[in-house]
């Protein structure tokens, strides 16, 4: 089985706390790519509490974004209608969606990934992903990616491709 894993097109980090136009740029290709999937798409979903700014990670990223049951916590309009299997994650990787994929099939032909931000979400999945499954083809659709700029992007994708993600 194919799954395609769209991280984190949330609001806030297409036009929220955290967009930019680069993120902007990239939801049509997202939906492009969702609609015509032969195969599983999960979607993750970045979610926070209230307390976000005395988290670790809210005092090295001190803007609050992606609290749960709010606007920007919401995968964006254009995708939500395929969003029928959504993990929430507390962090940049979820360490539940290699569990998550497993419970749904034992063949596991390819993983591809896509979505926001390449630099830190979508590069901590894809980590995750070929740490729990070594053997199993996993890519990662550049032109559906955005980073938080075009330099780390690249960085990103650079070390996808150093730990034999194939980078597209």
């Amino acid at each position: 089985m194919k799954f395609l894993i769209v991280v984190d097109m949330q609001n806030d980090f297409i036009s929220g706390a955290l967009g930019s136009a680069a993120a902007e740029a990239i939801v049509g290709k997202v939906v492009s790519k969702v609609k015509s999937f032969d195969g599983k798409v999960i979607f993750t979903r970045d979610t926070h509490g209230t307390d976000y700014l005395e988290t670790r990670e809210g005092r090295h990223l001190p803007v609050v974004h992606c609290v749960k049951d709010t606007y920007g916590w919401q995968i964006c309009d254009s995708l939500a209608p395929y969003a029928d299997v959504v993990l929430d994650k507390p962090t940049f990787g979820s360490t539940d969606l290699a569990g998550l994929i497993k419970s749904m099939t034992d063949d596991i032909s390819h993983i591809e990934l896509c979505g926001l931000c390449t630099d830190i979400c979508v590069i901590s999945n894809a980590m995750l992903l070929k740490a729990a499954f070594p053997e199993v083809d996993i890519s990662v659709d550049s032109s559906a990616c955005a980073g938080v700029s075009a330099e780390s992007h690249g960085k990103a994708l650079d070390a996808m491709r150093m730990v034999q993600i194939e980078v597209n």
